[in-house]
């Protein structure tokens, strides 16, 4: 029972229906609970309907839903909950790491422009760390491996090299661009775009 409460398969979302973040069971029936939030009761795309935590514990548990066994009975787990008061879409740059770094360069190298495969390229400091470097948007690009081993710890005019273009951060993107169905839940598909 524990391990379905604190699994993230609950949506949230504004009151435009706009994915804003994923949560736990746990967190949503808090939600609910103090009416912060009501749930979506989603019987395919045609029978959507908002459902306060006051019916929400007292409809039927149906085949194949999740469900929270209590003194009182099994309470339905929502897939898809409203946050009563949370209008507007927050907006995130996308974490800092080799897999975002690679993304934003296109898979290519940024000293040669050869387009790598994952195994084939690492993350370059521009301004290697030795010399003050940090890790940051403006200073990090995928490069291929020999590239960068051959560039060492110097500036890449030192090394005979340039870049094919300055590196800069993402524009934040809507949070919901960031989220990921990575538990399958059917009914967030009406919901992301995916």
């Amino acid at each position: 029972m524990s391990d379905i409460l604190n699994k993230t398969i609950v949506l949230v979302l504004n009151p435009n229906w706009q994915a804003i973040n994923i949560r736990t069971p746990a967190d949503a029936f808090c939600q609910m609970a103090t009416n912060a939030a009501t749930a979506l009761e989603i019987e395919g795309e045609s029978h959507i309907r908002p459902v306060a935590w006051a019916e929400w514990i007292t409809l039927p548990v149906r085949d194949g839903d999740n469900a929270v066994r209590t003194v009182h009975g099994a309470i339905r787990v929502p897939t898809v909950i409203v946050a009563v008061n949370y209008a507007r879409v927050p907006k995130k740059r996308p974490k800092l790491c080799a897999r975002t770094i690679r993304e934003r360069d296109g898979n290519r190298c940024q000293y040669t422009g050869v387009l790598l495969r994952p195994d084939e390229g690492n993350l370059d400091h521009v301004v290697p760390r030795s010399r003050g470097g940090a890790d940051t948007w403006e200073n990090l690009v995928w490069s291929a491996r020999e590239v960068n081993q051959r560039k060492a710890d110097r500036l890449p005019h030192e090394a005979g090299l340039k870049l094919l273009s300055v590196p800069r951060a993402p524009k934040e993107l809507p949070v919901s661009a960031m989220i990921r169905n990575a538990h399958g839940v059917a009914e967030w598909k009406l919901f992301l775009n995916e």
